[in-house]
């Protein structure tokens, strides 16, 4: 159950690429967290706090078994990350894209202090917050991208 878990439904074992294909997992779980933000913004803020808390504990123990410091087949992390691109936006087909766009560039260019967790941070804590963080910065460009463009979100 870990490596299912882990690995996104096992899309990190793409043969490429495999941060993109899971932050594909991210997206599908969209819906169901903007459904949460309308019914309840505690629950949902609180929901994503766990899913961050899970993600560490599952990405560590990936680690583990995989025997790889922050193995690539590991993808929780984008999912988690993902998740932060999106926190309280209004979702759009136009949104989703972006988002994904936009999370997939800071993750790669991991902006400080996303590389300080990506390097010196061990276990799951450091699979897992660089994406997180690299999230918020996606969030951060979506939102500036939406006020320049004069789309609400």
């Amino acid at each position: 159950m870990v490596i299912f878990v882990a690995t996104g439904a096992y899309l990190g074992y793409a043969p490429v690429a495999s941060g993109t294909f899971g932050t594909l997992a991210g997206v599908a779980l969209y819906p169901a967290f903007e459904a949460l933000r309308r019914l309840s913004p505690s629950l949902y803020v609180l929901t994503f706090c766990a899913l961050v808390a899970a993600a560490i504990v599952i990405a560590g123990e990936a680690e583990q078994i995989f025997g790889e410091k922050d193995s690539g087949k590991i993808t929780i992390d984008e999912v988690a990350g993902y998740i932060a691109a999106t926190l309280f936006v209004r979702p759009s087909l136009g949104v989703v894209a972006a988002s994904f766009l936009l999370f997939r560039f800071f993750d790669v260019v991991k902006l400080w202090p996303a590389s300080h967790f990506d390097r010196a941070v061990h276990g799951g804590p450091g699979v897992v917050l660089d994406d997180v963080i690299s999230g918020l910065y996606a969030n951060a460009a979506l939102r500036a991208l939406a006020w320049l463009s004069g789309i609400p979100l």
